[in-house]
């Protein structure tokens, strides 16, 4: 007899690999199912590789899943799968729009370049100085972040390959890099936090 999920749960989230593994094979089927995706990109699109990283956020994420709360397992899963394939669909747009890059990008200016990203909507003390801060700033993240999220940061932002390559040396789908660069680009802005705590403040 399968174990309840209540128990695989309990063990999942207390760091159990087996039993995280255990859930996802439950509710495979009924997550991949439940994806929708528009008729303009199913063509383009393999739900395996959304449920992929959907896994491995799993894996990194499952600690703080809290089994009191009104998400279920599934659900949570589901909701995490769906974020990845709207991130999917925002980074093709966004591919679509950005100019060829060099892949001999100045490292100074590229790092530059992402922390700008990741505070797009903040008020910064000073351009010159955030440029100067920006290289120890996004070293420092990428030392905390999980392996793939730095893999592909430093693939694609800041040595600025071309998706295919990344994909090949990641030994991974396109698709699935464009979906760990939303997930890397998240957890670094968690990492970096306010501005205030990074930046030099200037009078």
């Amino acid at each position: 007899m399968a174990e309840p999920d209540s128990e695989l749960l309990r063990r999942a989230i207390a760091g159990d690999a087996a039993a995280l593994s255990a859930l996802l094979q439950q509710h495979w089927a009924y997550v991949t199912g439940a994806l929708r995706v528009d008729a303009q990109w199913s063509p383009h699109f393999d739900v395996d590789d959304v449920m992929q990283v959907t896994c491995l956020e799993a894996f990194l994420r499952i600690g703080r899943f809290d089994p009191a709360g009104p998400a279920t397992f599934q659900s949570w899963l589901l909701h995490n799968a769906r974020n990845n394939l709207r991130d999917l669909i925002r980074e093709r747009r966004r591919a679509k729009r950005r100019p060829a890059r060099s892949a001999r990008q100045n490292a100074s200016d590229s790092c530059a370049a992402l922390v700008e990203q990741m505070a797009a909507s903040s008020t910064w003390p000073s351009r010159d100085a955030a440029r100067k801060e920006a290289v120890k700033l996004i070293e420092r993240a990428m030392e905390r972040l999980p392996a793939s999220y730095a893999d592909v940061i430093r693939l694609y932002d800041l040595e600025g390959l071309p998706v295919n390559v990344v994909a090949q040396r990641m030994g991974r789908s396109p698709n699935a890099v464009y979906m760990l660069r939303a997930r890397a680009h998240d957890r670094l802005r968690e990492l970096l936090g306010p501005e205030s705590d990074f930046f030099t403040k200037t009078a």
